[in-house]
């Protein structure tokens, strides 16, 4: 806790007055045309310009506390929630940019675990349960920033009070955004390990914007700019439930909202086209996304992965996010009528476009091209060796109440504790160890990874996830992409045999330590995670 008194209240509360003033219904860019004003948006602040130096600063306070929120069909729940509210606040920068933020922990004191009073809840079990649930951090999902030190350091910790009465702790980061950072659609959500899951389920997330070429486009800044986070709720008796059991997943059916909302309602004119910032703030379950209606379907024309951009739209009938994506689309009004953006395995649509109004004439146009957000990589830069990690559970092998080992496996998984006993029990194998380094990444370096899942069955997903840097995907299932794409997180369904992809990835810019793990928040918080180092050549 050394860097929160760094931070006086005075400042705190200059940046919660900042904040009220932000738009409740987000706000138009200077680029692009404003989101229809009776869809809910999330609040959105902006860069602030700084006179004495080029780049702009934004400054915003994330305060973390239990609030009421209403969501139809399931009335007043309580939640942890990012200022009241979910999802957080979208933040708005630009490349060479500065987000200063500060954290106020509201949350009561960790809770302790009766069996070890003196210790809080969990500890005891080690690094493969869940514990310290009112204990958080920040992560900026997908952003190439630094993992060290105040910045994007997932290693940190931002404790609750020790005692109720005490006062509420404020700890504060500081991203530096390059100067040749790509523009596009990324999110922030905790990530301490243990906690995750659970914090994620009340909808602790929120969207960050950075601004930049493609949002010059013609055609891109004629269309309005609407963010769309999907948050999946795990909510029992009006509240989020304790993550405590294994069967936590099945036993609590998922919420879906949109920006907050069950089931809103878009308007959309015919001919109109709309940029759609598509983000999976969902921890357990995959979206493959359709617009269906009694029309027939309305084309997503993806123009970004991951937050980096496509060279040209590419139009999609379907559109898949798994936990943690990001894809931006334009969408075009067709024929008047009720239009439902649908996902596989979710009853209720997420939300419905109502295609009506006075049709635009002529139509508005989409580009044929657009600024590539990032260079390629080259097979023929590859220096380093080759590296696989393989995603897999071992069920019922330990005691309850959490009994099935959610391991990484390959050529760097953490060394077993009985190396001449039975790994398929081993209490250590594969599983997370916060003390020991899985991968040694020297900057400079381009290698090839191979990334596939044990899963036998269609239905379970293990999104890869690599903190800091993003990958190019080249190959899926061993066939080639033509053309390859980036991400930053990549779906990896079940099945016999399961899904695989290969990528190349560059370390560039930033040492430290960060993470590679599955994005499905249940099986990371038990262990499905590796530690990366990031180290000078």
């Amino acid at each position: 806790m050394g860097d929160n008194h760094a931070i006086s209240r005075r400042s705190v509360l200059r940046t919660v007055a900042a904040a009220g003033l932000a738009s409740a219904v987000g706000a138009r860019t200077a680029a692009a045309a404003p989101a229809p004003a009776a869809f809910p948006q999330p609040v959105t602040v902006r860069r602030r310009p700084a006179p004495e130096r080029v780049p702009s600063v934004l400054e915003q306070v994330l305060d973390v506390r239990y609030a009421e929120v209403e969501v139809p069909g399931h009335g007043r729940v309580t939640v942890r929630a990012y200022n009241g509210a979910f999802p957080g606040p979208t933040l708005r920068v630009r490349a060479g940019d500065t987000l200063l933020l500060t954290h106020v922990n509201g949350l009561p004191p960790n809770p302790v675990h009766p069996a070890h009073p003196a210790h809080p809840a969990g500890n005891s079990h080690g690094a493969r349960m869940p514990h310290r649930p009112h204990s958080f951090n920040l992560h900026a999902h997908g952003m190439h920033v630094s993992p060290a030190g105040l910045a994007d350091n997932v290693l940190r910790e931002f404790a609750p009070r020790a005692a109720p009465g005490d006062p509420e702790p404020r700890y504060r980061t500081v991203l530096r955004v390059p100067a040749d950072h790509p523009a596009g659609t990324y999110w922030y959500h905790p990530h301490l390990h243990g906690s995750t899951a659970e914090q994620l389920a009340g909808g602790m997330a929120g969207v960050i914007v950075v601004e930049g070429d493609v949002d010059e486009v013609p055609e891109v800044r004629a269309a309005a700019d609407v963010v769309l986070c999907v948050n999946e709720l795990k909510l029992r008796d009006g509240r989020v439930p304790p993550f405590d059991a294994g069967a936590w997943l099945a036993g609590v059916p998922s919420v879906f909202t949109v920006n907050g909302a069950v089931g809103p309602v878009l308007a959309l004119r015919p001919g109109e086209v709309q940029r759609w910032r598509l983000v999976a703030a969902t921890g357990f379950t995959a979206l493959n996304l359709r617009l269906t209606g009694p029309e027939g379907q309305l084309t997503m024309h993806r123009i970004a992965q991951d937050g980096i951009t496509l060279p040209a739209p590419v139009p999609a009938e379907e559109v898949p996010l798994v936990m943690g994506n990001r894809v931006d689309v334009l969408v075009r009004g067709g024929a008047p009528g009720r239009y439902e953006l649908r996902a596989d395995r979710v009853a209720r649509p997420l939300l419905t476009v109502e295609v009506a109004g006075a049709p635009y004439d002529p139509p508005m146009t989409l580009p044929r091209t657009l600024p590539p957000g990032r260079p390629p990589l080259d097979e023929r830069d590859v220096t380093g060796p080759d590296r696989e990690v393989l995603f897999h559970v071992d069920p019922g092998v330990f005691p309850q109440p959490f009994p099935d080992a959610f391991r990484v496996l390959g050529t760097h998984p953490t060394p077993p504790a009985h190396p001449g006993g039975d790994l398929r029990r081993d209490p250590a194998y594969g599983l997370y160890d916060p003390d020991y380094v899985n991968h040694v990444l020297p900057l400079g370096r381009t290698e090839r990874w191979t990334v596939r899942t044990g899963e036998t069955s269609p239905g379970f997903n293990h999104p890869f996830h690599l903190h800091t840097n993003p990958f190019l995907v080249t190959h899926r299932n061993g066939r080639p992409l033509d053309p390859p794409v980036w991400h930053d997180t990549v779906g990896l369904a079940g099945g016999t045999p399961g899904d695989s992809v290969t990528f190349l990835v560059r370390y560039e810019d930033f040492t430290g330590h960060a993470l590679a793990h599955c994005h499905h928040l249940h099986h990371e918080d038990l262990g499905m995670m590796q530690n990366v180092r990031y180290v000078a050549p």
